[in-house]
């Protein structure tokens, strides 16, 4: 029986107290930029309809895949595939190359993973295929989602990401093994210490490719796909699409299937959006410590432009006795998993972090997300956003404006 419950819109206006600052007051500008957005694109009203379901035209077990994939499937408790994995697996299962353009949290990671899986059963581990993705962090959640949709096949994966052990890694590498998972940085000191080849890869697929794309990542993407001679399929997901990036995008793939379920440049319609106007004068930790402590804020995301922002944000919000932790490049990998377990868990109520979170991470009923800054480009806001309201359910996301 489907769940249409319906939100109610309470509004709230949380007021600074002068007299109940905090010890450590934080100016209200970051030092790192200063947004040139329109403010009034973070005020968006919820669509009233709260958690819609595609229906699909066939259930897990109607996959023409392999069995145990199924099998391994429903033992994760799906039942049903998800609008995006629907137009795209046969498409994937059938070598072609594929751009898929879905909101977070729509499945977009079994979309490319399930078909993948099915293709390389009974052959041998030759590093077939790449797996590219923008964090650390996402890598290792594709890599364990691998593993769990691809148990008793006699698949093997190996992750590649910062802040673990290089010599692990170029060790690791010496087991050939069907899939590669990592970020471009790690993945490309394995390619110069010639523990990669790039010749042995016949797929290639690009997880959050508008991040991928962008200055930061593009020459070592670039790279990648020059090595790549044996490339015979190109896969893209992400939720976002840059219009600056479709020539590179068009380069990329060979007359591809194109699964476009989210506008572009859109926001979640079933995202409450709100700003909080921060006046002269207003200490901002205090206004963020007034909406933390109300009790409907449950399991709370806080964005902060900067490593050292983000760091001091979390320790104001631990010493006004606020369960909080922080993830940021800084942090070691096992501190950041460890973080992030905590939060998935609620044994925390607040995780802190630079826009390294804002990247394809599933974070189950995430209630709020709060910009203390606002994010200097809209993509940057709508993967920040994003990380509430996953899957057709409901959230809330407010931006402090200055």
């Amino acid at each position: 029986m489907e769940n249409t419950r319906t939100q109610r819109n309470n509004k709230r206006t949380f007021q600074h107290h002068p007299q109940h600052s905090t010890k450590s007051r934080l100016p209200n500008t970051s030092k790192k930029g200063i947004s040139k957005l329109n403010s009034n694109l973070f005020i968006k009203k919820a669509t009233p309809v709260v958690e819609t379901q595609y229906t699909a035209g066939r259930l897990i077990k109607d996959l023409k895949v392999d069995k145990t994939i199924i099998s391994n499937l429903e033992k994760k408790g799906y039942k049903t595939l998800t609008e995006i994995q629907e137009k795209s697996i046969d498409a994937v299962i059938n070598h072609k190359d594929l751009l898929g353009i879905a909101q977070t949290g729509t499945g977009k990671t079994g979309a490319f993973l399930i078909p993948i899986i099915h293709n390389l059963i009974n052959t041998k581990p030759q590093n077939q295929v790449l797996i590219v993705s923008p964090t650390r962090e996402l890598a290792l959640q594709i890599d364990e989602e691998f593993k769990s949709i691809a148990t008793s096949l006699k698949l093997y994966s190996t992750s590649l990401i910062g802040g673990t052990s290089v010599r692990t890694d170029i060790s690791n590498l010496r087991r050939p093994c069907h899939v590669i998972i990592g970020t471009p940085g790690r993945i490309g000191d394995m390619i110069r210490q010639n523990a990669i080849n790039l010749k042995s890869f016949t797929i290639l697929v690009l997880d959050e490719f508008d991040r991928l794309l962008d200055m930061g990542f593009y020459t070592e993407i670039q790279r990648f796909v020059d090595g790549m001679y044996n490339r015979k399929q190109t896969v893209l997901f992400s939720a976002t699409e840059e219009k600056s990036q479709k020539q590179i995008v068009a380069k990329l793939l060979n007359n591809p299937v194109e699964v476009k379920l989210y506008n572009e440049n859109k926001s979640g319609d079933n995202i409450e959006q709100e700003i909080i106007r921060v006046k002269d004068g207003e200490n901002k930790m205090t206004l963020l410590l007034n909406m933390i402590q109300d009790s409907s804020f449950e399991k709370v995301l806080v964005f902060a432009e900067t490593k050292r922002w983000v760091s001091k944000v979390c320790k104001n919000l631990q010493n006004a006795g606020i369960k909080a932790d922080e993830i940021h490049g800084n942090k070691s990998q096992n501190y950041r998993i460890k973080a992030l377990d905590l939060f998935k868990n609620k044994k925390i109520q607040v995780l802190v972090a630079t826009d390294v979170a804002a990247r394809g991470l599933d974070i189950l009923n995430v209630t709020h997300v709060i910009n203390y800054h606002q994010p200097l480009n809209f993509d940057s806001y709508i993967h920040r956003i994003g990380r509430t309201g996953r899957a057709g359910k409901s959230g809330k996301a407010y931006t402090f404006v200055n």
